[in-house]
């Protein structure tokens, strides 16, 4: 198995990784079971690194929480002292998942990520107390709990308004679209975070209603791959910058678009491993968690592609999307989200599409056009570069569809194979 090691952060002074990460595996249940046998030492130096087993969603369910707390310790304990949060994963990928993490710790560690971009960092330092109005898929948690009938109150906390009420945006009706514009302009937030599925359809309310929010700085995207398609109408409509935000509820925010459009890594949250690394040298993303206490992940699979490369700066990450959402050409080599949808990055016109991948090797290209569609001349040149990534013998059929449903999750899977 290939694997290329990622360089940790500098150490803080109170403890060095390695004696951190070896306190782990002696005090935490699951790394004792785990690695019992196992020769390898928890100090990420090279060889004896690449011994220890991964962690995955299975591991992390296995007796829980008893798997993570240290003997003596209860969960009611933690709970009623105030040190802990539960929370669940979006359940993108299976059954949910709960999580342990220490009070405070979702803000500390988003704080750390969102000022590796320097614009985003100087309207936070100007405006501490910034809105933030929140759109993705309905959810319960930290206090706020926006599913079903609630009132604009009932989704507020602090400084959050969460919007939306209901998964499905392609079904939502123009008077919910309307309400959500409404709420937006009242609560007068700094930034939008978006699922950019939910913010492409919002997007395309708004150029239809001619609605702008004067309030919003930049946009968040962030919960699920961003497609070209999807930043270039959010871009339109708002007129403001559109920064990913990448990490899962498990790991905390792990990577973030810079003022250049780079993705930089969160160094002091985690520690990032590619592994299975191909000829384009993407590779599966693997993740070490640094920060929570509580619920440490040491080689977590998080289940994403990434491509990482050096520029002037250091590292710079490329997303690829999901593992499971690969297609393969004809060679049988992995096509990933990303290289699909660099084919119709140039393609004006589209809101959202889905690209679907046959046992028999053919393509279904379904997209959602805006109030125009694109050019026959500019999709005709995204499938020529389709099929040759994919295939030159690929059968590609493009239709335009009126909505394209998402997962019982909420989120949506821009490329996928028949069956999966």
């Amino acid at each position: 198995m290939l694997m290329q090691l990622v360089e940790p952060y500098s150490p803080p002074v109170h403890e060095p990784i390695r004696l951190r990460l070896e306190r782990w595996q002696r005090d935490v249940p699951l790394y004792r079971d785990l690695y019992r046998g196992v020769t390898g030492r928890a100090n990420s130096d090279g060889l004896d690194w690449a011994r220890l087993p991964f962690v995955t969603r299975r591991e992390m369910g296995l007796n829980f929480p008893r798997n993570f707390l240290r003997e003596g310790v209860e969960l009611t304990t933690l709970i009623d002292r105030s040190e802990v949060e539960l929370e669940h994963t979006s359940g993108t990928s299976g059954e949910r998942q709960p999580l342990l993490m220490g009070v405070g710790w979702w803000a500390e560690q988003e704080f750390r990520a969102l000022r590796l971009n320097r614009l985003v960092g100087r309207e936070l330092e100007a405006n501490p107390f910034g809105r933030r109005a929140v759109l993705a898929s309905p959810s319960c948690g930290g206090g706020l709990c926006n599913q079903g009938q609630t009132t604009a109150r009932e989704r507020t906390d602090d400084q959050t308004l969460l919007l939306s009420t209901s998964r499905q945006p392609w079904l939502w009706s123009e008077q919910e679209w309307d309400r959500i514009a409404r709420e937006i302009l009242q609560w007068s937030p700094l930034f939008l975070d978006a699922d950019p599925v939910y913010a492409a359809a919002l997007a395309q309310h708004c150029l239809r209603r001619g609605v702008r929010f004067p309030s919003v700085q930049f946009v968040l995207s962030s919960y699920e791959f961003v497609s070209a398609v999807h930043r270039k109408v959010i871009e339109r409509a708002f007129d403001v910058p559109v920064f990913n935000l990448y990490g899962a509820t498990e790991t905390g925010h792990l990577l973030m678009e810079d003022e250049s459009g780079k993705l930089r890594a969160s160094i002091e949250t985690a520690w990032l491993e590619l592994i299975q690394i191909d000829k384009a040298g993407i590779g599966e993303l693997v993740v070490t968690t640094m920060t929570n206490e509580y619920m440490p992940l040491i080689r977590y699979r998080i289940g994403d592609l990434v491509r990482c490369h050096t520029d002037d700066y250091g590292l710079a990450w490329e997303l690829h999307g999901r593992v499971r959402d690969s297609l393969t050409d004809s060679d049988g080599n992995r096509i990933t989200t990303r290289q699909v949808d660099d084919c119709l990055a140039s393609v004006d016109g589209i809101l959202h599409y889905q690209c679907v991948q046959e046992r028999s090797g053919k393509v279904s290209l379904r997209y959602i056009p805006d109030d125009h569609g694109p050019k026959n001349e500019s999709m005709s040149l995204a499938v020529e570069r389709m099929k040759g990534l994919l295939g030159a013998n690929t059968s590609i059929r493009v239709r335009p569809a009126s909505i394209l449903l998402g997962e019982p999750s909420g989120k949506f899977r821009l490329t996928r194979k028949t069956g999966d």
